[in-house]
Order: structure tokens, then C-alpha cells, then sequence
């Protein structure tokens, strides 16, 4: 299954060179993530009230093009199992005006308990195809 969102670019994100900072695709990849998971009745803050906290352990991005102020994009969200204790999401932010591929990441991570003890719940666990 995959999850999209639409955002829109706005100046303050860019950059002299008039383009998105190349830190800003971090935020929007984390904020679709979120997005994401309170589209599959998952609150990220209420997980981390009860001591579960979603981590990231890696993540890869291949930046293919720019996106420029004003720019109309959405950012895809595809769940991947890695492991037992693993997951990934497999990002990509495309430009809505012509559909072209702006980004490709994987986001690697896991969730840990209160002692810091990589387990997957239940209701992470079921978000992820084998």
C-alpha cells in the first residue's frame, strides 16, 4: 500500500540558489511518515507517551532534481519489511506539475522501548508487508 501527500514548497525553505535546502527533505519525508501513520490510526506522540519510540537508523536519499518556491509535489509512502525488528519506508517526492521524480530515499528504522530495546508492537508490526 502506498500513501501519498501533497505539500506545496514554501520560500523560507529554499536556499540562495533559490532551491529546496537539501535539509529540507528530510522534514518532508518525516512529516509524510507521520502523516502515514496517523493515516493507519497510529498518533506518534502517543506512542512515545507510552515509551514506544518509532527511531530512524538509517536513511539513504538520491536526490534527481530540484524543487523550486511555489513547487506543487507529493511525497509517496511505501511500508517494506527488512526484518524481525526492522522496517523501511521507501520515499519518493515527485513534482505534481509533471509528474517527475525529485527524490528517491529509504528510510531505515525500528521501534524501542523504555530500556532503549528494539520490539515491534503489534500496531507497527501489522503496518509492514512481509
Amino acid at each position: 500500500m502506498t500513501f501519498k501527500l501533497e505539500l506545496k514548497v514554501r520560500d523560507y525553505e529554499c536556499d540562495l540558489q533559490g532551491i529546496v535546502n537539501n535539509g529540507v527533505y528530510f522534514n518532508y519525508l518525516e512529516h509524510a511518515r507521520h502523516e502515514f501513520l496517523l493515516a493507519n490510526g497510529i498518533d506518534f506522540a502517543k506512542l512515545a507517551e507510552q515509551k514506544i519510540n518509532l527511531v530512524v537508523i538509517r536513511a539513504e536519499m538520491d536526490f534527481k532534481d530540484s524543487l523550486k518556491p511555489g513547487d506543487a509535489f507529493y511525497v509517496e509512502v511505501t511500508p517494506v519489511r527488512l526484518s524481525k525488528l526492522k522496517f523501511g519506508f521507501a520515499q519518493r517526492v515527485i513534482r505534481a506539475s509533471d509528474e517527475k521524480l525529485m527524490l528517491d530515499a529509504m528510510v531505515i528504522g525500528t521501534s524501542v522501548n523504555e530500556r532503549g530495546r528494539p520490539f515491534l508492537p503489534a500496531e507497527i508490526d501489522g503496518l509492514f508487508c512481509a
